[in-house]
């Protein structure tokens, strides 16, 4: 059987050749800006200054005053579902929320 020298490959390259996500990004601060601005950003305000595009969305750096940034690692891993009907439901994979966070902290 031939399988073990494609498997081999699979595994050394660490999957599909040319697979090319936000979370390739090496620091984790860097990833959760990038995942933030590939889901988040069309409405939200993500970076230090600015407004939100959607004005009833609030910019992501007013977050800290209202809830501790650490209390929002479930929701983000279980999908963040809000009272607005706009905003949809997103989920992250663990190392994508903890990139996310680390983000957040630095606003």
């Amino acid at each position: 059987m031939r399988v073990g020298h494609g498997l081999l490959l699979f595994v050394l390259v660490g999957g599909p050749v040319g697979l090319v996500r936000a979370t390739d990004e090496p620091d984790p601060i860097q990833r959760g800006a990038a995942l933030l601005e590939r889901n988040c950003a069309g409405c939200h305000a993500i970076g230090h200054v600015g407004d939100s595009p959607l004005p009833e969305a609030p910019p992501f750096r007013d977050l800290k005053a209202l809830y501790p940034i650490e209390d929002l690692a479930e929701p983000l891993a279980e999908g963040i579902v809000s009272g607005h009907p706009a905003m949809p439901e997103r989920a992250f994979a663990p190392e994508d929320v903890d990139a996310i966070l680390a983000y957040l902290e630095t606003l």
